[in-house]
């Protein structure tokens, strides 16, 4: 199989050429936010369908940790230097200072409570990766200095899982459950993506795949998916404290696997969905509405959409969703709180080299 062209070793500016931009990682964020959204579509479902809860347990095993992967990877030149600050500022705290804030008065609204509380600490539904995003990313610095940086976040993932009393600020449960797969990121090369996309890796995937939805479907009437949200200890699914030392690494060598298998199988060519994958954030952000809305409102009461044809409807429907919110159109009028210019709040480079000596400071000696 011939070598496919390698990644680009940063993330492009919004703006940059398509040319620019790797079409295997937009493809491979298209098809991540494509399973974010359809297993937010399948929970409901899987209350009365075997088929439906498989098909999430095994969606849910490894759709957010190849996601935090991913970011990982594009996270590795993170170094603090004032313009990837400004634009950890206005592409993650921004958006959620508005996201958390729409959210807290959508509900308020929705559910008729004005008095529901607005906490930044306390991140409602999907705002939740924004906040560890920022995190781990502000301490990417730190993890680049580590000789061995995942056994140490897989360590404090386990500390997590053990941790009934740790609290539930700033979702401190989930940032450490998934940041092995972020720190993982970091440490990956563009030659460790090449090594997956061999069609021996991909077949090999297939009965993988395969094995993991079958396992999925025997173990659905009992094994709860809440192993899988990072959301607490493992306390809260009714375990000893000492079944975190195995089921986080367990886990994580799950979540691996099934991320390699995905990741083997997303083209390398542009697609019709290749652009899409620029505006996987506002996808992410938006959808939100929409998933609450159908809870809310009871959407999920018909009877026929838990049938098989029903079921496929709610994928469709959450396929077609999700691509409209990633589309351009949505990224336009969505810009001013997804991706912000702001060039008023920032210094301009000439204003932060010269330390605003015009203001009376003493110029610095030359050199």
């Amino acid at each position: 199989m011939a070598p496919r062209a390698s990644p680009t070793a940063s993330t492009p500016a919004p703006g940059a050429a398509s040319a620019r931009r790797d079409p295997y990682f937009d493809n491979a964020k298209y098809l991540t936010i494509v399973l974010v959204a359809c297993g937010h579509a399948w929970e409901p479902l899987t209350h009365g369908s075997r088929f439906a809860t498989a098909a999430y347990l095994t969606v849910y095993a490894f759709h957010m940790p190849a996601f935090a992967l991913v970011s990982g990877y594009f996270s590795r030149s993170f170094d603090m230097a004032p313009g990837r600050v400004r634009r950890l500022l206005t592409s993650v705290v921004v958006p959620y200072l508005v996201f958390e804030t729409a959210y807290t008065l959508f509900y308020r609204w929705a559910q008729d409570d004005p008095g529901y509380p607005l906490s930044l600490l306390d991140p409602w539904y999907v705002m939740w990766f924004l906040l560890a995003l920022f995190i781990w990313r502000i301490t990417t610095p730190l993890w680049l200095t580590l000789r061995h940086p995942v056994p140490v976040a897989l360590a404090l993932a386990v500390l997590a899982a053990v941790s009934p009393d740790l609290g539930g600020d700033i979702s401190i449960q989930r940032v450490l459950g998934f940041l092995p797969f972020f720190v993982l990121g970091l440490t990956l090369r563009a030659e460790h993506f090449e090594r997956l996309r061999t069609w021996r890796v991909r077949l090999l995937a297939l009965p993988v795949a395969a094995a993991a939805l079958l396992t999925a479907y025997l173990v659905a009437p009992w094994f709860s998916a809440g192993w899988l949200y990072h959301r607490g200890s493992v306390t809260g699914q009714g375990a000893p404290n000492w079944v975190g030392l195995f089921s986080t690494p367990a886990l994580f060598c799950l979540a691996l696997v099934l991320t390699a298998c995905f990741l083997s199988w997303v083209p390398g060519r542009h697609l019709w969905c290749t652009a899409l994958g620029a505006g996987t954030m506002y996808g992410y952000l938006l959808h939100g509405f929409v998933i609450k809305a159908s809870r809310f409102w009871d959407w999920y009461d018909h009877p026929w959409l838990h049938t098989a044809l029903g079921e496929l409807a709610v994928t469709v429907a959450a396929v077609g969703l999700i691509t409209a919110l990633c589309s351009a159109p949505v990224r336009t009028v969505f810009r001013f709180a997804v991706e912000p210019r702001m060039e008023w709040m920032f210094r301009s480079r000439e204003e932060a080299g010269t330390g605003q000596t015009s203001k009376g400071a003493r110029p610095g000696r030359p050199g």
